[in-house]
């Protein structure tokens, strides 16, 4: 793992997002894999925290309350992006997540609703958001 790199559409439209939102990272890692590929990434992260820090893994609730638990923050105030319906989105939306935004990279079926918006690729999300 510590070579594995981001997906190449991630990088820059995440670092067009970072200059004005704290970009989280909850990860089914372990806390000794996961900051290679956070570094990998390439873009400053406000925390990066793992299921093993969480004591369970996703798609139960527990990581995500540990994440908002550590961030001080209300579902209704994040962000959830991925490309897993299953593992992240579906439960992002049941903890009353304020937006939950599917990469369709085409692992897993869309569920198509549970109120995520659809993007094909990583660098529509920062025009989402109203960055150019």
């Amino acid at each position: 793992m510590p070579t594995w790199q981001a997906h190449a559409d991630v990088p820059g439209p995440v670092s067009r997002i970072a200059k004005d939102y704290p970009l989280v990272i909850l990860s089914n890692s372990m806390v000794d894999l996961i900051p290679h590929s956070a570094r990998n990434i390439g873009v400053p992260f406000h925390a990066v925290l793992t299921a093993e820090e969480a004591g369970a893994y996703k798609p139960l609730m527990r990581p995500f309350e540990y994440m908002l638990d550590q961030l001080g923050c209300a579902p209704e105030d994040m962000m959830h992006v991925s490309s897993s319906p299953r593992y992240d989105l579906m439960t992002a939306h049941d903890l009353g997540f304020g937006a939950q935004v599917l990469v369709d990279r085409g692992d897993e079926p869309a569920t198509g609703h549970n109120g995520v918006t659809p993007r094909e690729e990583v660098h529509e999300t920062p025009a989402w958001l109203g960055h150019v």
